[in-house]
């Protein structure tokens, strides 16, 4: 009934700002829940604090005895902040994160003299039941345990009343079956092969860190209305639903005077992220109506993406109180923007060096192009592999869709560095006159600061660019976590890095040639090489599509399609030899992202569905009825004349019935493709026939009810509106 649609409006109009206090200054209460450096001097042991030090800086494994000291300074801490229960947090194949709470309570075999308890080995792993959880067939039913091991690089924190303590997630018999375990394999990847290539110019780096800045968008959407929608709280996103005459054509929101009930929100969501010591910089509206984005300070990248995997946790806890539905979904409304996770990325010394920003003499400009251009060679060479690491059923409805970057992966650099690299194309192969070493130095390498003064960014069509210190690479989804798009990153850079050496290093050895000139001869290869994922125009235009595939760049527009790549040969290879992800490990992931598709997929049918024939159907019919009435009631009065007076009444029932059989007819076919598509036993082919074979009966069944609800009664419709999904403030 269209009772509980006005219910929500009503009571989505009637709220009032939640009542919100900040507790003191941001500086004042950062990390204040976390057991940082500061809490670990508090209550740690000298040798104890020495040993997670050591860890987290080079990896030193932390022995059993030292364990128990850690978990006694550790659970003081959290017993003196009123915690009751510790968890370890990891981050499963779900996309999401889990745990499980047990208490510090304790008591004997016989119920007497009840403890506080938290010791070495709780600390260090625990076993939860991982029988449910994805795998990929990597376990049997009989070896479903899995183990959480602690990971020290990402500190403990508190959240309510839990100590929660990341971990990494492994089977029974030892493959990851998370997304952290892969990430600081190929961080430790991306250290080795950067440190190595840092001291062609700086003999002194011993670490080279990888970082990352995440911005995050989302959607606010007052609870009561979001709560109306079953589409919107079975699959995130709004199935069927007419475009609002006014969206986002004036432009008026971007940007804009933040809305005070939003507002108040992420003050108060701020002042969480200050206690987790999540640094959140950056709020504003974003282009879609009631849409708005959030960005933090860089930080290391494990740490990063932990951070935005509790942030979306914390953002819907945070939402409750304010009577709020956080919607993640890449394109939860039609016809307006949706959502990405924009993750800015860069490599930066133990030396305090940003490795992707020019500097002030020629030598570490020519680092800077050392690591531009092997980073562009490395998109250039996993172009597929890069596609692959963002695609979800999601993010399909988002990439190319005229707000987003197309699914074509592009590099853009812009005018200026173009030049640049056109001036290093011509270097002569060899050993460099004096006076070409000069020309180089001063004139091209020299003058890179001044060439990037003025240089930013304005491409926003591009899913890969160069901002003036860091790449950012748009194209990942604002529901996905951020470690799978970073670890392949990280991973196919680390392997052109490695490659790198070896090249420079035989022009040394077996040429010659002195350090500088056979860096830039190399880098002079790659540059002809990686000419094809250069692009500096516009993504969106047809054009870019006819001339990318003249270049030989892919255009996956399905996941199905996307993730083959990870599974190819070039990938298994790369990920066997940076030891990030053995052939078994990276085929169960690719068969549990097949499945997710296919799931999600299949639900999205179910719904709409469900939604099409027991609320737009009946709905329908109601308001058919009522027209119905309306002519025989003109006949009786009129007669003969009634069907010219009553002509467009019959010409509205008419059109009702067509939309409703085509509801139907299309419900019916979809779910017969459903069942033929359910037979299938190979995940792939499975994947593609949900998304060639039922989903394309989404958009025609979705026009048919978008059609009824333009000729409904306004009064008799049930399903809240988008005018009033994004409208209401």
């Amino acid at each position: 009934m269209s009772t509980l649609r006005f219910q929500a409006l009503q009571e989505a109009s009637s709220r009032k700002p939640v009542h919100f206090e900040e507790i003191d200054r941001k500086s004042t209460i950062f990390g204040a829940n976390v057991f940082n450096e500061k809490a670990m001097k508090q209550y740690l042991t000298s040798d104890a604090f020495k040993g997670v030090r050591d860890a987290i800086q080079h990896g030193t494994k932390i022995d059993r005895k030292l364990a128990d000291y850690i978990a006694m300074g550790m659970k003081e801490w959290a017993l003196a902040k009123g915690v009751t229960h510790y968890t370890h947090w990891f981050q499963p194949l779900t996309g999401t994160t889990a745990e499980k709470h047990d208490a510090f309570f304790e008591t004997s075999y016989d119920g007497s003299d009840p403890v506080e308890k938290f010791g070495g080995a709780q600390l260090v792993q625990q076993e939860p039941d991982a029988s449910s959880f994805p795998n990929g067939g990597i376990r049997n039913t009989f070896e479903a345990r899995g183990y959480t091991a602690w990971d020290p690089t990402s500190p403990a924190f508190i959240y309510g009343t839990t100590l929660c303590i990341p971990t990494v997630f492994i089977a029974y018999t030892g493959e990851a079956l998370d997304n952290k375990i892969p990430l600081l394999r190929a961080l430790s990847a991306i250290d080795e092969a950067a440190t190595e290539v840092c001291r062609y110019f700086d003999k002194n780096v011993k670490k080279v860190t990888a970082t990352l800045g995440w911005e995050q968008e989302y959607f606010l959407i007052d609870k009561a209305l979001a709560n109306s929608r079953p589409d919107l709280m079975m699959t995130g996103r709004t199935l069927l639903g007419h475009t609002s005459a006014k969206g986002q054509q004036l432009d008026d929101h971007y940007f804009g005077s933040i809305p005070t009930r939003a507002l108040t929100y992420m003050r108060d969501l701020e002042q969480e992220c200050m206690l987790l010591g999540i640094p959140v910089k950056t709020r504003h509206n974003e282009v879609a109506p009631n849409q708005f984005e959030l960005a933090p300070i860089f930080e290391e990248t494990n740490l990063a993406v932990d951070h935005n995997s509790l942030l979306m946790d914390v953002m819907q806890k945070v939402a409750e109180r304010h009577d709020f539905k956080v919607l993640f979904h890449e394109k939860p409304f039609k016809g307006v923007n949706g959502s990405g996770k924009h993750n800015n990325w860069s490599l930066a010394t133990d030396t305090g060096v940003n490795l992707l920003s020019p500097s002030k003499t020629p030598m570490s400009n020519l680092q800077f192009l050392t690591f531009f251009i092997n980073t562009i060679k490395a998109v250039n060479d996993y172009e597929t592999l890069l596609r692959a690491s963002i695609a979800t059923a999601s993010n399909d409805h988002r990439l190319g869709a005229n707000e987003a970057p197309p699914a074509i992966i592009s590099v853009f650099i812009g005018e200026q560095l173009t030049k640049v690299l056109t001036e290093l194309e011509s270097v002569t192969t060899g050993k460099l006159s004096p006076e070409e070493k000069t020309d180089l130095k001063l004139n091209v390498v020299g003058k890179i600061p001044d060439v990037l003064l003025d240089n930013t960014d304005r491409n926003r069509t591009s899913p890969f660019a160069f901002t003036g210190n860091k790449f950012e690479f748009r194209a990942v989804g604002s529901n996905s976590n951020c470690s799978n798009a970073m670890t392949t990153l990280n991973a196919i850079v680390a392997k052109q890095l490695k490659d790198f050496k070896i090249e420079v290093d035989a022009l040394i050895d077996t040429k010659g040639l002195k350090k500088d000139e056979a860096i830039f001869n190399v880098l002079r290869e790659y540059i002809k090489l990686s000419k094809k994922i250069l692009f500096e125009g516009d993504g969106y235009s047809d054009a870019w599509e006819k001339e990318a595939a003249k270049r030989g760049l892919s255009n996956f527009k399905t996941t199905p399609e996307a993730i083959k790549a990870k599974v190819s040969k070039q990938a298994l290879d790369l990920f066997a030899e940076l030891g990030i992800l053995n052939h078994v490990e990276a085929e169960a992931r690719y068969e549990i992202e097949l499945e997710e598709y296919t799931k999600k997929i299949q639900i999205e049918g179910r719904v709409l569905g469900d939604i099409a024939r027991n609320h737009v159907i009946p709905t329908a019919i109601r308001y058919q009825n009522t027209l119905i009435e309306n002519v025989k009631g003109l006949k009786e009065i009129f007669g003969k004349e009634f069907e010219t007076i009553a002509k467009e009444q019959i010409i509205l029932i008419k059109e009702i019935s067509g939309h409703i059989e085509g509801i139907n007819s299309k419900v019916e076919a979809m779910t017969n493709e459903r069942k033929t598509a359910n037979n299938l036993t190979d995940a792939q082919k499975m994947a593609e026939a949900y998304c060639n074979k039922v989903k394309p009966y989404f958009e025609d069944i979705r026009n048919h009810c978008d059609k009824l609800e333009l000729l409904v009664d306004d009064e008799t419709w049930t399903l809240t509106k988008y005018r009033e999904l994004l409208l209401t403030k």
